[in-house]
């Protein structure tokens, strides 16, 4: 039957997918040259990650299959699947443009997206794989009140899982608006479609695949480009850093910290979010139950931290190359180089490089490469997503774990296809809206309500289920009302004159607010339940390093 739905909306998808396309070539042949190399790389993606997902259906014969690909993902693959799920277009386009337009600013936000990773793997890879079997907030309520906290754990996610999926659903619809020539609406609706598809056929295989490939596709693209701008130098990094300096408006200043990151606190704050809210990322965090064993966890982790750390050397490089190569190019400009503004926008200097180095050919590729990369993202998303509600809510919270698996399957298909609907609506409406908060937010939420409870739930034996629900609730409640606050919603959304917290990146302040009151909630907790929660702390310490009762493991 899943391989009969899929087979009847795989040529509904391409047609769509065709039609927007030449929608697009109407709609933007007067305007622009139509980049019909992307178009066609695009399609090929579409067509080849469908027919994985067609493949995969046929494999995820139970929930277990659906939400963990049944713990048979080897740690080599799922390290692969692990960078192809952090490698956004953020990275490559984000990291990219603040290293051409700041220098040394950017690299300080391609250090902290980096720096999790030594975290995960020595803190969270083998304990997760040890406690939980579908999401975090099996994680979280190990030995606390599953209902109540997995509740808030859930909602927290949920949270984390829309805001992320709105960057990436604009990203996608600005991207595919510029390059491919589609109707910024048309390219919203596929990739909502696409991503449905994934999550609601292949379940937890398809989205794995997906993301392998891409991460496979991203680096080979990312290295290919640097070796050619590398080459223009003839090889030697004193050439290209010269260039850059001579090319970029503020010279040798590109190699010094500027004023956005000056503050020492503002900078803590940024790291501190991007740090550790990527070690609260759901999305992230379930991959770990993929791999059979806590070894094969440690294994990923390893993994992908060695093809993140690569591609994060490879993202600088293709910054300075942009601003030697780029910035001194006026046909890259409307206006000249004095004065004037980079075609496409801001996000667009590795796009640019492609070109200059490669032509339509390596363009089209790369754009391919960057839209792929959204659908493995949102794919991720959804997956967290998906699992949250049909997983914790459905099964756990409110059925008591005694749902059969055709009614849950079937709450996390409703679940997928709403989560998909929601993201398209939400692309939709902030299509025209600064979004810098969104990541911000993303990171704080993340920061600030799932990695204190996953923290303070494996490694301190004092918390209660009351401190948790008051470190993750004030957590939750912090971090969004000091982004309101903060100079990206107060003063550039709102129009006031002055933020009234002075920070963008709230995690400083809203993440020792959770643990503060996680602390504070559990010490003044007196009551019987509290102390058998203490109580049993050792079982779960126990289990969080040996692995004895974990599903699937083995130990070591």
């Amino acid at each position: 039957m899943r391989r009969a739905g899929l087979a009847l909306v795989f040529p509904l998808l391409l047609g769509v997918a065709t039609h927007a396309a030449a929608a697009g070539v109407l709609h933007d042949v007067e305007r622009r040259p139509l980049n019909l190399t992307a178009i066609a790389m695009f399609l090929v993606f579409a067509v080849a990650t469908l027919g994985i997902t067609y493949w995969a259906a046929s494999r995820t014969r139970s929930m277990d299959d659906f939400y963990t690909a049944g713990g048979g993902i080897t740690g080599f693959q799922n390290g692969m699947a692990l960078a192809g799920d952090y490698m956004s277009a953020a990275a490559l386009l984000g990291v990219t443009s603040m290293i051409f337009f700041h220098g040394y600013d950017g690299v300080i936000y391609a250090i902290s997206f980096f720096v999790a990773w030594p975290l995960l793997l020595f803190l969270f890879a083998e304990r997760i794989r040890n406690l939980g079997r579908v999401t975090i907030a099996d994680i979280a309520s190990y030995r606390l009140d599953q209902n109540r906290i997995r509740t808030m754990t859930a909602f927290g996610s949920l949270t984390v899982v829309c805001f992320y999926l709105v960057v990436q659903m604009v990203g996608a619809g600005q991207l595919i608006q510029l390059l491919f020539g589609l109707p910024y609406n048309d390219a919203i609706i596929v990739v909502g479609l696409l991503m449905v598809v994934y999550v609601t056929f292949g379940g937890m295989v398809a989205t794995t695949w997906v993301q392998i490939i891409k991460a496979a596709l991203m680096l080979f693209g990312g290295t290919l480009l640097a070796v050619l701008a590398l080459y223009r130098f003839g090889f030697s990094l004193n050439a290209l850093f010269e260039q850059a300096v001579a090319a970029h408006r503020n010279g040798t200043h590109i190699l010094l910290p500027s004023g956005q990151v000056s503050d020492p606190i503002a900078l803590i704050s940024l790291a501190i979010g991007l740090v550790f809210g990527t070690a609260g990322l759901p999305h992230i965090l379930m991959r770990f139950f993929t791999v059979p064993d806590a070894k094969e966890a440690r294994k990923s982790v390893f993994v992908a931290t060695g093809f993140i750390g690569f591609f994060y050397l490879v993202i600088m490089v293709l910054g300075v190359a942009a601003i030697a190569i780029v910035g001194s190019n006026p046909s890259f400009y409307v206006g000249g180089l004095t004065g004037g503004k980079l075609i496409g926008g801001s996000n667009m200097p590795v796009m640019h490089l492609a070109q200059a180095l490669g032509g339509n050919l390596l363009l089209g590729f790369l754009s391919a490469v960057a839209f792929a990369t959204i659908l493995a993202v949102v794919s991720g998303l959804t997956m967290a997503g998906t699992s949250a509600i049909s997983h914790d809510l459905y099964l756990m919270v409110l059925k008591k774990n005694r749902a059969d698996p055709a009614s849950e399957r079937r709450v996390s298909r409703i679940a997928s296809v709403c989560i998909g609907v929601v993201s398209v609506l939400l692309g939709i409406v902030f299509k025209d809206q600064n979004i810098a908060f969104l990541v911000a937010l993303t990171f704080g939420v993340a920061a600030s309500v799932n990695f204190p409870v996953l923290a303070l739930s494996m490694y301190w034996n004092g918390l209660t289920t009351r401190g948790a629900l008051s470190g993750g609730i004030a957590g939750l409640v912090s971090a969004v009302t000091l982004v309101i606050l903060s100079p990206a919603i107060w003063v550039t959304v709102l129009g006031h004159a002055k933020a009234i917290f002075p920070y963008d990146y709230p995690a400083i302040v809203s993440m020792s607010i959770a643990f503060l009151c996680a602390w504070l909630g559990s010490v003044t907790d007196r009551s019987q339940r509290a102390q058998r929660e203490r109580d049993d702390f050792g079982e779960q310490a126990i289990r969080a390093q040996t692995g004895f009762g974990a599903s699937g493991a083995v130990s070591h």
